[in-house]
Parts: structure tokens; C-alpha cells; sequence
């Protein structure tokens, strides 16, 4: 067998493009999952009962659908059953952070739940507000606590971001399979995919190890 790694820098442009995008769909993703992931918690913390059903009905349909299929859902589905048509990279976003937003919904509320009452009842006593009390008291304590652990959902969200490319959306993994089919260099071009993921990855979880050792919270 004869390799020719050539080809990985002579496709460098499309690969390289392809990396940029996965780490776009990533920032832009967390981005709008955390504020998502928070209103989402609130909802549920809500003695509203409407509010706290959406809440939980949302979270508990997207954490327990695989991604995959909720990517094809919104892109095949949706269009037919709402007459509403997304691009391919329209599609993956609203896919990811409904995905993503369920996830942090659930770990928000844990973090908020972890704050003990009487840090409530303590601002309410200086006459704060309870709305005032939650996001200048519990948030930001809350948000100490689980920063490790958004820190470990961004890295899924990262390998996730590939799932993307069964709808044709140019991230890493399809640029890489791209070239594949047009060169058939298949050992060459998974190499180079795996190469990038884990040399754009391994800084990030390295970052994640650090978040954890800094702002784990050890009671």
C-alpha cells in the first residue's frame, strides 16, 4: 500500500476552513445555549406550573433524543409538518442548541439547587427582591459550581459539531470526507481529521482539568 500525504496539504485550505467552522459552531452554540440553558432552569424553578411544564417537557424531549436525529428531524421534517425551511447551518445551530440548552438547563438548576436557602432568605431579608436575590446572590454562585461542568459540555459540543455533516454543512468532518471522495485517500484524509480534532481538542480539555481544579467546589 502506498501512502501519499501530500494530499493533506494540498487540500490544507478546505481542511483548515472546515476546522474554523467546527470551532465557530461551537462559540456560537455555547453563546446562546448558556443564556438558553439559565431561562430554562428559572422556568423550571418557576411555581408558574405552565412555565415549570414547558420547562421540563423541552429539556427531557431533547436530552433524550439522539443528536443526530434531531438534526435530520429539523431539516426533513420540519419544512413538511411547519412549512418552514432552514439552511444546512441554520438547521445545525438550532439543532445543537436546543440540544445543548436542555443539557445546561438541567446542570444550571443543579447548581442552583445546590445554594442553600438561607442565602435566599438572607436577601430577601435586606429587602431585596427575589428576582434581584436570584441573579445578584444565587446565580453567581450557582455559576462558580458549575463552570467545570459547562466547561465539559463545551468539549462534546466540540466532537458533536460533526454530526453536522450528514447535512452537508463544510466543518471539519465534511470538508475531510469531501476530500476523501474526491481523492480516495482514505487513510491520509481520516488521519488529518483526526490530527485536527485532537490538536484543536486536547488545549480544551486541558483548559476543562483546569476549570476543574480551580473552581471545583469541594464540600
Amino acid at each position: 500500500m502506498q501512502f501519499d500525504w501530500s494530499v493533506i496539504w494540498t487540500h490544507r485550505e478546505a481542511l483548515l476552513h472546515g476546522a474554523a467552522l467546527t470551532v465557530g459552531l461551537t462559540v456560537v452554540t455555547m453563546l446562546l445555549a448558556v443564556p438558553g440553558g439559565i431561562v430554562l432552569a428559572l422556568m423550571r424553578l418557576s411555581s408558574n406550573r405552565l412555565l415549570s411544564n414547558v420547562s421540563l417537557g423541552f429539556v427531557e424531549f431533547f436530552r433524550n433524543l439522539p443528536l443526530i436525529l434531531v438534526i435530520y428531524w429539523v431539516f426533513y421534517v420540519m419544512p413538511m409538518a411547519a412549512d418552514v425551511q432552514f439552511s444546512p447551518l441554520t438547521t445545525a445551530l438550532v439543532a445543537l442548541v436546543c440540544n445543548v440548552s436542555a443539557y445546561n438547563a438541567e446542570t444550571f438548576r443543579a447548581g442552583i439547587n445546590s445554594i442553600r436557602k438561607g442565602q435566599m432568605e438572607a436577601a430577601l431579608a435586606i429587602g431585596m427582591s427575589r428576582r434581584q436575590a436570584m441573579f445578584k446572590v444565587v446565580i453567581p454562585q450557582a455559576a462558580r459550581r458549575i463552570l467545570p461542568v459547562i466547561a465539559s459540555t463545551w468539549i462534546s459540543l466540540f466532537k458533536d459539531t460533526s454530526l453536522v455533516s450528514v447535512i452537508a454543512v463544510s466543518e471539519l468532518a465534511y470538508s475531510a470526507m469531501q476530500v476523501r471522495a474526491q481523492t480516495f485517500r482514505v487513510l491520509e484524509m481520516l488521519t488529518a481529521m483526526a490530527a485536527l480534532y485532537w490538536l484543536m481538542g486536547y488545549p480544551q480539555a486541558k483548559l476543562v482539568d483546569w476549570f476543574h481544579r480551580r473552581y471545583g467546589v469541594k464540600e
